[in-house]
């Protein structure tokens, strides 16, 4: 391109500098291009380090804070058990050993035994003498002897040891820990039991085992339905008003707040089940609504990330519509859909509102034994703990958090592992 100023009129001198006035700019408007770059790359730096630091710190949080819900204050004692009941070890085999202790007076063994060694009574939690039970079951011959346990202590006396409740016991706590009859001991049971009136004797395991029989419900419904609509939609589905209506309400659907799915479940399923309500049938269920639109939108972009020429290739060596769907494009496309399902799984697995709608908030003091008993889950049980005044019961909450991290890590390695399974490159 020609210089505006006629070049007859220039001077040398003049052209060398307006050569040098364009060197000077490019040299500024390249300076300010690598600049930006620089400013750029250390924005996203900054972002990725912040992200990650944040991270860093709710998980070192929550370790840190649930350790303590990993324990539990314990007292240690010995209980004479020769002679102190008339039940023999023959008895532990039959049905119902437990009942059979407890009519053989094994509670007020174990009550006046701690009495004795504590010095002092009411220090041990009520129903302690259960797990004495379940050591002469599993060992009958301890039934000639004497026994050295550690049970939990009382709430009150658990308080007092952590500096909280009634003023009275903590003379008494600081005197048993002194001596070594009072420590915080890890609560072997914490991952084995279910809900519980005391944060002495709570569980986590009817809550975990709730959250995986309504996760299997959710993932049995919401994938197979999610998938085949996505490839119905893509490769089927002609291109008109009503496809188009469809395709807005799915992406509509995605956005729609998780309460109005828990009114839908609450109004249609638990209208056609009214006897499995707090039932993992009902939450995964509801639960499967609101996870199938992710499921389809990601399934929908991971199919039409497949090259046409997968398609071509195989219609021009014979294979039908359905073969090519399911042979070629579902197979390259399932990477993607893996990638869908893990964040709609987790979105799911970390949903209260919903379950709450359903009552699946109720008190659980078992672990359900199928997919109609009634059950709580993970996040409603963590709900529910934090909202009570027990300071045990907030170091509860935090170790159940924990539990429902790994419980989520561990379904996300899960699903990126099958991910990566059948990941495919052309």
């Amino acid at each position: 391109m020609s210089d505006p100023v006629n070049n007859d009129a220039v001077t040398p001198g003049e052209r060398s500098e307006l050569q040098v006035r364009r060197n000077a700019m490019m040299v500024r408007g390249l300076a300010r291009r690598k600049a930006a770059d620089r400013w750029f790359r250390w924005l996203g730096f900054i972002a990725v380090a912040f992200s990650g630091a944040m991270l860093a710190f709710l998980l070192v949080n929550m370790t840190s804070a649930g350790v303590g819900g990993f324990q539990r204050s314990e007292v240690r004692f010995a209980i004479p058990l020769a002679g102190a009941m008339q039940i023999d070890a023959e008895r532990l085999t039959q049905p119902d050993p437990l009942g059979g202790l407890e009519l053989a007076g094994l509670p007020k063994v174990v009550e006046d035994a701690a009495t004795a060694g504590l010095g002092s009574d009411g220090l041990l939690a009520d129903g302690a003498w259960r797990e004495v039970a379940t050591t002469l079951i599993e060992d009958p011959s301890l039934l000639n002897g004497t026994l050295r346990v550690s049970l939990p202590a009382s709430d009150p006396l658990a308080n007092a040891q952590r500096g909280d409740g009634k003023v009275a016991l903590q003379p008494v706590a600081r005197k048993l820990v002194s001596e070594g009859k009072l420590v915080r001991a890890f609560d072997k049971g914490f991952l084995s039991r279910s809900d519980a009136t005391s944060p002495q004797s709570v569980g986590i395991w009817g809550a975990l085992k709730g959250s995986m029989l309504t996760m299997f419900i959710t993932l049995i419904l919401a994938f197979p339905v999610g998938v085949l609509s996505a490839l119905y939609l893509e490769e089927y589905a002609p291109k008109n008003r009503w496809t188009e209506w469809i395709e807005i309400s799915i992406n509509n659907l995605a956005a729609v707040p998780s309460i109005i799915f828990g009114l839908l479940g609450l109004a249609v399923f638990l209208a056609i089940f009214p006897n499995f309500r707090s039932a993992p049938l009902i939450g995964g269920m509801t639960l499967a609504l609101m996870t199938m639109p992710v499921i389809v939108i990601s399934g929908r972009n991971a199919i039409k990330a497949v090259p046409p020429s997968i398609r071509d290739a195989a219609l021009a060596i014979g294979a039908s519509k359905v073969q090519v769907v399911f042979h070629h494009v579902l197979p390259l496309a399932l990477p993607g859909i893996l990638t869908g399902t893990i964040i709609g799984m987790a979105r799911a697995l970390g949903e209260t509102a919903p379950l709450l709608m359903i009552g699946m908030r109720a008190f659980v003091a078992s672990a359900p034994s199928g997919f109609t008993s009634p059950s709580s889950v993970l996040p409603v049980q963590i709900f529910l703990w934090s909202d009570e005044i027990d300071r045990g019961f907030v170091e509860r909450t935090s170790a159940a958090i924990v539990v429902l991290l790994v419980f989520l890590l561990l379904m996300n390695g899960i699903a990126i592992y099958l991910r990566n399974r059948f990941e495919q490159r052309w």
